[in-house]
């Protein structure tokens, strides 16, 4: 039986380490299929890069709830998006996203204002 884990805090946040669950996450979503062309990097695209599908998607925004807590709402936060902003996403604009709704101190850019 898989542990749920405890939603994160504010505190110890950085772009890294928020990048470094988004890896883990994805996967635990896509598998090791991602690793294929290297790491997760900021500038990698959801859909050029690892053609996510939209029920990949909805594993990304519960894992996400699982690990950060109903701060980091990615469900409302893409609903916000239109499709070639959806279509456009990178791994960054996730990160700052998680950074910016958990109210850390990194700077947030991106779109998590959209």
């Amino acid at each position: 039986m898989a542990e749920t884990p405890t939603p994160t805090t504010a505190a110890g946040i950085t772009r890294e380490s928020v990048l470094a669950d988004l890896e883990r996450i994805l996967l635990e979503v896509v598998g090791d299929d991602l690793l294929m062309d290297g790491p997760l990097e900021m500038e990698t695209s959801f859909s050029d890069d690892l053609q996510l599908e939209s029920i990949e998607f909805v594993a990304l925004a519960e894992e996400l709830l699982n690990t950060y807590g109903e701060k980091v709402d990615f469900v409302a936060w893409m609903s916000g998006m239109e499709l070639d902003q959806v279509v456009s996403l990178t791994a960054g604009e996730v990160v700052d996203f998680v950074v910016a709704s958990l109210g850390a101190d990194a700077p947030a850019t991106g779109q998590a204002e959209a």
